[in-house]
């Protein structure tokens, strides 16, 4: 596959995506399968590397390796996955993170989740999708699970033209399996969880809320099962209630709150987040802390207006419940919102609701989800905690 004139500059600087219209005219790119191992060339036939290529898809090549002669095989995919886990080993005690995230960990298309002895995979483009019986052999010579399982239902791989499925590859992989963070148990839904049942990332994020929420009220909005209240509720928060609009996610919240002895603690409210707020508002009740975890509201570039106007009309919800001092810890997933334009719509809803605001900490993704330097795309996760600052 050969690149047009200047096209190799991204890749020279590291980044690892060659999209469709980089691609030489000359190359027959529509020839080749989804998820063929090609050799990498600038436009004057100088090595780049080698790739998994999709012809079907606008990052239509992902580079493996810089070197043109290696191949990509069973015993690279062990390498790789065995220094990935090197690094998580390093920094958890316990066997509950991301094992595998993607292009950081120089495995595009391939994340894995670690909870305990189940291995929960998701694959996410063709040349992964290949090698889907070689990751298994190597995730169970390295860590002996008792099951695995893929995961592979994610609409990403509509991109990719693949089928959607979930599989379980190895032993009998539970309905529910209990895990710990930051010293508080969480059972967590495998099979029907949202992603692969659990949200890695915020692991630092709410450690740190910890030590805002002691003898205090909390709200903790798009709760799913908990992770962000019931962790307030170990930290000694007097009272938690959590917004979801999925009965089934607060089901598993309460049970997670029983889990840890403060079922008596948690209240939840079945409803979409807005109409919550606005409810909450307009009963006049408030809070000493309040929790903004959305779903990415920018999945697109395209649709940056409209997300940043959503994450201001949230956050100024919020600020109108909370108390002179209180804390807002507000999130965003979404890659194509800006980390500086997050804090102006936070900004901005300070302004509209009348609330001075001092920014406390800035948070982003947990260390097992490590940032590639030269791919932006791997850095995604923005959250800052904010006091409402009286006078």
């Amino acid at each position: 596959m050969r690149l047009r004139k200047g096209e190799d500059r991204r890749l020279r600087a590291g980044h690892l995506w060659v999209y469709s219209n980089e691609v030489d005219s000359a190359t027959p790119v529509r020839g080749l399968e989804p998820g063929e191992l090609v050799r990498l060339e600038d436009f004057r036939g100088r090595p780049l590397g080698i790739a998994h290529v999709n012809p079907h898809c606008l990052i239509c090549a992902r580079v493996l390796s810089r070197r043109a002669g290696s191949g990509f095989d069973g015993a690279t995919i062990r390498r790789r996955l065995a220094s990935a886990l090197r690094l998580r080993e390093s920094l958890y005690e316990a066997p509950y993170y991301r094992l595998a995230y993607g292009e950081s960990d120089a495995l595009p298309g391939l994340v894995v989740d670690r909870y305990g002895a189940v291995l929960v995979v998701q694959i996410t483009t063709a040349g992964m999708e290949r090698l889907r019986a070689q990751i298994s052999t190597v995730l169970q010579e390295l860590l002996s699970p008792e099951a695995v399982m893929l995961r592979n239902d994610t609409s990403a791989r509509q991109l990719e033209q693949l089928e959607r499925y979930v599989e379980v590859v190895l032993g009998e992989a539970p309905e529910q399996t209990i895990i710990e963070e930051n010293g508080t148990r969480f059972e967590v839904s495998l099979l029907g969880g949202q992603k692969t049942g659990w949200y890695f990332d915020h692991r630092a994020n709410r450690e740190r809320m910890r030590r805002y929420v002691a003898g205090k009220c909390v709200l903790d909005v798009f709760s799913y099962i908990g992770a962000w209240g019931v962790q307030a509720l170990t930290a000694g928060a007097a009272e938690v209630t959590c917004v979801d609009g999925s009965a089934r996610a607060l089901a598993q919240a309460r049970r997670n709150a029983a889990l840890n002895g403060a079922a008596e603690r948690l209240e939840t409210i079945g409803a979409d987040a807005f109409d919550a707020l606005k409810a909450l508002g307009s009963a006049g009740k408030r809070f000493d802390v309040v929790i903004l975890d959305p779903p990415a509201f920018v999945k697109r570039k395209k649709d940056l207006k409209e997300g940043a106007q959503a994450y201001r009309r949230l956050n100024a919800l919020a600020l109108q419940l909370l108390e002179t001092d209180g804390i807002l810890i507000s999130s965003s997933c979404s890659y194509h919102m800006p980390r500086d334009l997050f804090l102006s719509e936070i900004r901005q809803a300070g302004l509209r609701t009348g609330r001075a605001l001092q920014v406390l900490e800035q948070g982003h993704q947990a260390q097992d989800h490590p940032v590639h330097p030269a791919m932006p795309e791997t850095d995604y996760l923005k959250t800052f905690t904010v006091r409402v600052r009286s006078g």
